[in-house]
Formats: C-alpha cells, structure tokens, sequence
C-alpha cells in the first residue's frame, strides 16, 4: 500500500479543450506539457511526505539548490496507453520505480518505495486523463518521473532535501521521420560512460556526456550516435539513449551485456523475452564493433535495431564512420525487427493478450 496519497490540490485545467485538442492532432514529442503534475518532498528529518497533485508550471528553485551545482538528479521515462475500451495502462512500471531506485542509490539519493511511484503515476494520469491520445493510433502520453537535490547548500555531500516529481507530455513518433532505417555514427572520440561511473544509473550527466557526440553524427549526416566503450574505445556500449541489438543469419539475436555503465532498459529487458519466446537464441556478450562491421559485410548479421521507451524499436540501416560506411542487410528495416516491434506495441496497447504480465491499469 502506498504511503502517499498524491491529493489534487485543484481541479482547474491551464489549457483549454480545443487548444489541447489541436495539440493532441499532431503531438510531437517533447514539447506540449499536460494541465498537472505530481509532486512528492522528501528530508532527512522527516523522510517523504507532502505529495500533491498541482497544477503544471514553474518550479521555485533556489540559485543555490544543490542540483544546480552538483548535479545530483535522476529520471525515468514510461508511457501511458489509451485502449479500445477507453482505459489507461502503462507496461512494466515496477521495473521503472525499481531502476529508479538503483539510479538513486548510485546518486545518493532516497529510494521512493515501488508502489508510492505506481501512485504517483496513477494521480497524474487520472488528473490528465483527457491527455491520453485515442487507441487508434501509436500515440501516448509520455510519464517523466525525476528526482533531484534541492537543498540550498553550496558544499560537496548528498542534499538534505529532495523533490520528486511527475509530469506528462502527449507524445507521437520519437523520430520526426517514423520507424524508418537509422543512420548511426560510430564516434571515436567521445564515451558516454565509464567504468565505476554512472552508465548504469538513469540521470542526467549521462546524457549531457553525450550531447557532442550527438552533434558530431548530425554534422556527419547521421541520425544517431553510437559509443564503444571508455576503457578499449572497442566494444559497443549504448547509443545516446537507446540499447542496440543484432541479429545473426543462424537465429541469434545479440546485445551488449550489462557492464555497469550501459543503461538496463526495460525495453531490452522486454525485448530478450519476446525473443526468446520467438525460439530465438539470445546472447547477452560482449560486442566488438569491429568484429560487427565485418560480419555485416559477410552477412552473418542481417538485421540490427536500438530500442528505448520512447523510440520503442527502432531498425538500423547503416553506420558511418571516420573509416568508411557500412550497410546492415539491404539497409532496409528487417522482418525480425519489425515483427517485434508490432508485438511490443500490440502488447502495450492492448491488441493482443498480456501473456507476461506486464500491464498496469493506471485509469
């Protein structure tokens, strides 16, 4: 049972219907923001306490909050999803509320206990049900949990207090152009993360590191970066915020395994049943890009494909490099990528039987 109870503190919507309605037609991603959030203060006195649901808009923030200085915050990303018969539900959001307590324990932040986060998803999206894009598209509504230190202190120790909030945004297609082949750049001079570091923890210095090798792929015509790993610049790591996965000619579909500084998405996570539940063989091991790029030149991998909550799966049509240019399969989106995808989001939205357990009715 949830110890906090996230009360609405007012019932008044900050957009009006049609205006949410035109945002609705065309949502984007990122960039509309629903009428409320959830809200949550934790201390070292007296532990959480104070949750609310309030109304969306700008937080009070001292210049010398301690998140400002030190950068001690973390996030998760999840979605809710309209069904046919009009209810919300969200996919595998203990697996978010618990790797958002690991991110915590890395960043010396408090651990919000499983069901007060399912709470806090579960207020917010009742307050902005109306948001919850219709069942007959692939939209959502995007849930961004985060965490951060907002003591007024300037000195180098874990901040005394800490707020968590929830707040929600309409979300169409990640990519502007839709499921369609990745360019990815393979960058060889920037890492996202390093051993011992916080790779595996969900906050933000992870994706502010990856930022120029962002830059660098859309200066070299690509969608996307990949990064290998810090220590042998050799192996494959994550992309800016996506897993990545290949699959062999034989059946065997390969990830990075988990290092501690490459991200334990849910989606992956996801992925590797459905996979398996395909017959297909899933190898967890490490990958090296250069042994990648000359079995897709043999064609002894055929198909690759990143994955993250808000790209879902994404297919990889080619890399590019300092070195040269390479092509996944006929640089097309692959059958098996394709194929679980639809799975993955005939699951979410309903369409097919949750066999696994994965859903949450959060309306």
């Amino acid at each position: 049972m949830s110890a906090l109870d996230f009360p609405q503190t007012s019932t008044v919507r900050r957009i009006a219907d049609d205006e949410r309605a035109r945002v609705l037609a065309a949502p984007g991603f990122g960039t509309h923001f629903t009428d409320f959030m959830a809200h949550a203060r934790w201390t070292e006195e007296s532990g959480w306490g104070e949750s609310s649901v309030l109304p969306y808009g700008p937080l009070q923030l001292s210049p010398a909050a301690a998140v400002l200085h030190y950068g001690q915050e973390i996030f998760e990303g999840l979605k809710a999803f309209r069904h046919a018969d009009g209810s919300v539900w969200t996919f595998r959001p203990e697996a978010n509320a618990e790797r958002m307590q690991r991110s915590a324990r890395r960043l010396a932040l408090p651990e919000l206990p499983v069901e007060d986060f399912l709470a806090s998803l579960r207020a917010v999206t009742a307050a902005d049900e109306p948001w919850v894009p219709k069942a007959t598209s692939e939209e959502s509504l995007y849930l961004r949990p985060f965490m951060f230190a907002s003591e007024e202190f300037l000195g180098v120790r874990a901040s005394q207090t800490v707020d968590y909030y929830v707040i929600a945004s309409p979300a169409g297609p990640y990519f502007p152009r839709g499921v369609q082949p990745l360019v990815v750049w393979i960058t060889d001079e920037y890492a996202r993360a390093g051993a011992g570091g916080t790779g595996a923890a969900k906050c933000g210095g992870n994706y502010a590191s990856s930022l120029l090798g962002k830059r660098e792929a859309a200066e070299n015509g690509a969608d996307e970066v990949l990064f290998l790993d810090s220590e042998t610049h050799a192996s494959i790591d994550e992309l800016s915020g996506m897993n990545v996965f290949a699959l062999t000619r034989d059946g065997r579909l390969l990830t990075p395994a988990l290092t501690g500084s490459i991200l334990e998405g849910v989606t992956r996570a996801s992925i590797l049943r459905l996979a398996a539940d395909r017959g297909l063989e899933v190898v967890e091991q490490r990958l090296v890009m250069s042994e990648v790029l000359d079995q897709l030149g043999t064609g002894e991998i055929t198909e690759m494909f990143a994955c993250g909550t808000a790209a879902v799966i994404n297919p990889i049509g080619s890399f590019a490099a300092r070195g040269g240019s390479w092509t996944v399969g006929d640089g097309g989106s692959g059958e098996v990528t394709l194929a679980l995808r639809q799975e993955l989001t005939d699951i979410q939205y309903g369409r097919v039987p949750d066999r696994h357990g994965w859903l949450t009715r959060l309306v």
